[in-house]
């Protein structure tokens, strides 16, 4: 898995528990995806589709360093799927898990749109 996104936890990004709020992390984690599918299908028109159950392992404290991890498991004709780790750089620990999430490609006129990839490309 890939690491290319570090998130630093601020004051800003806390629930009233003092953990990082996990709508603030799935923010992050969405984003993400778009990018990385933006750039694999090289299209900013992207939409996500889908995100499988969410597993909270562990929280994030203000201060903490937050990775977040993507790795492809698919390529559809139209989508990509993708699994994604959100963990503490310092620790190492898992903060969330997700088995899949579908990013489409779409085209001109909002719909989607066969990309033609079928590996992951570096650029």
């Amino acid at each position: 898995m890939n690491y290319n996104t570090r998130k630093w936890v601020k004051p800003e990004d806390l629930n009233p528990n003092n953990n990082l709020f996990g709508g603030r992390l799935l923010q992050w984690i969405d984003e993400e995806a778009a990018l990385y599918t933006m750039i694999q299908f090289d299209n900013r028109k992207i939409a996500t589709k889908f995100m499988s159950a969410i597993n909270f392992v562990s929280s994030a404290k203000q201060g903490d360093i937050v990775e977040l991890g993507m790795e492809v498991k698919k390529f559809g004709t139209t989508s990509i799927t993708l699994s994604c780790v959100a963990r503490n750089k310092m620790t190492q620990r898992p903060i969330v898990t997700i088995d899949n999430i579908t990013m489409v490609n779409l085209g001109e006129d909002g719909k989607p749109k066969a990309h033609g990839k079928t590996e992951v490309t570096y650029n």
